[in-house]
């Protein structure tokens, strides 16, 4: 056997083998490529299944304000379970309002709710304290009727950029600034009458006036 057929065999081999390798990592119930996980807050216990969970702020650290739990639950049972509170670890117990604004946050059998945004329902945190800093992380605990309690860390983010349609609805606005009046030129800076007033109150009588009837008088 020439040496170019034998590179030629030896080549193929190699090709062959790194395509088996490449088949092997990624077939099997616990292949490599089902190790990558989402870059965001997911569990389940059960039926239920929590995901990208998250606590929003307010979009400036300067101001005080609400904060948000977003979420989606999902109820893979038969039968409908109520969410019955959401805790957040240092920071207490939300306040659950559903999208009509009354009742519990029923999460429908084979089916999902959102928690947060514009028309979903809310869970609230009404005084965050100064340890809900951006950027940590905060263990979430999501309290179902039948499965009861669901946890999971959560990142806390600003209501900024994507996050600002899911954050709090209840951003204070910067206060209105009040301008001082404005100083009219005929008064000086003690608010005293000008020097185009005369002694009688009058105002308006100038100088040259003044001197017109000094000269009538002297005729």
């Amino acid at each position: 056997m020439s040496s170019s057929l034998r590179r030629g065999t030896l080549a193929a081999a190699v090709i062959a083998f790194s395509i088996a390798s490449l088949a092997a990592c990624g077939a099997g119930s616990d292949a490599q490529t089902l190790e990558v996980k989402p870059d965001n807050a997911a569990t389940s216990v059960g039926v239920i299944k929590v995901q990208n969970a998250l606590v929003i702020t307010q979009p400036d650290v300067k101001t005080t304000g609400p904060a948000v739990i977003s979420a989606t639950l999902f109820n893979n049972g038969t039968t409908a379970q109520t969410l019955d509170s959401v805790n957040v670890e240092g920071e207490g117990a939300a306040q659950i309002t559903p999208a009509g604004g009354k009742g519990k946050l029923t999460v429908p059998a084979g089916g999902s709710i959102v928690l947060g945004g514009k028309g979903n329902a809310s869970a609230a945190l009404a005084n965050p304290s100064a340890t809900l800093l951006n950027g940590s992380v905060h263990k979430v605990t999501f309290s179902f009727s039948e499965t009861g309690a669901v946890s999971l860390g959560s990142y806390v983010v600003p209501a900024e950029s994507y996050f600002s349609k899911w954050g709090p609805s209840d951003i204070p606005s910067a206060p209105a600034t009040t301008s001082a009046p404005a100083t009219s030129p005929s008064e000086s800076a003690t608010g005293s009458p000008s020097a185009s007033e005369s002694a009688s109150g009058k105002p308006g009588t100038s100088a040259s006036s003044t001197a017109t009837a000094s000269a009538s008088a002297a005729q």
